[in-house]
């Protein structure tokens, strides 16, 4: 089935920009449809802040491809294992700068990617409110691992297993909110969330016969919007 997903701005270009961001495809490779137009409308409306939603739907053609492209590890062992030797020297140091928490790392291959596990009775500190500190060192991360690289090595970073309890958390909350997005009839409009938390809400609720959702704004403060079909 096609991926579709709706998005806002304040006109159309804008917001077709801002679904095509979201999607990470070019316009060539979705189909658009325009679904509230500010210049539909009425008099009395002509003070409220201008919307255009539109609807994308990527092409089947391309969902068949970026499928491929995720199923194909096309980066070799050998740069696998020049970037796990770097972050393996990085996070050695990081931790030496830290001697009086009690934490271990641990870096493995997996899959054609990097992933880092954080565990230890101090390893929440590194976590921040709602991700921060975790997802600004997974960038940090990927940096370093990717320096003078030929091949995109994808960094995972993982700290007391806090991405399992926040997927959880977000997909309760995604349920809970669309019930009360049916029951109301209201649409509701979620914090800024990154791409890996939004696409948990989308992933959570995009089977549902009762509300739909969609992303509005820029990043770093992209939000998910919930609302009734």
């Amino acid at each position: 089935m096609p991926k579709s997903i709706i998005v806002e701005g304040k006109t159309t270009s804008e917001a077709i920009s801002n679904g095509l961001k979201e999607l990470n495809v070019s316009k060539d490779k979705v189909n658009i449809k325009v679904l509230e137009d500010h210049e539909k409308r009425s008099f009395f409306s002509i003070l409220s802040p201008r919307v255009v939603k539109v609807e994308l739907t990527v092409k089947d053609e391309e969902v068949n491809q970026v499928k491929l492209k995720r199923n194909t590890n096309t980066i070799s062992e050998e740069e696998l294992n020049a970037s796990k030797l770097k972050v393996d020297n990085f996070m050695n140091e990081f931790v030496k700068m830290f001697t009086s928490l009690n934490y271990k790392t641990e870096v493995d291959l997996n899959d054609g990617f990097l992933k880092i596990d954080i565990n230890g009775d101090d390893s929440k500190t590194l976590i921040g409110y709602r991700g921060e500190v975790l997802n600004s060192l997974q960038v940090i991360l990927n940096s370093i691992a990717n320096k003078d690289a030929k091949e995109k090595t994808r960094i995972i970073l993982n700290i007391s297993n806090y991405r399992e309890k926040r997927e959880k958390s977000l997909e309760e909350l995604a349920d809970k909110l669309s019930k009360t997005v049916f029951r109301t009839g209201k649409s509701i409009t979620l914090e800024p969330m990154t791409a890996y938390e939004r696409k948990i809400i989308h992933n959570r609720l995009q089977s549902s016969d009762k509300v739909k959702t969609y992303s509005i704004g820029e990043e770093p403060y992209r939000k998910v919007v919930i609302s009734k079909k």
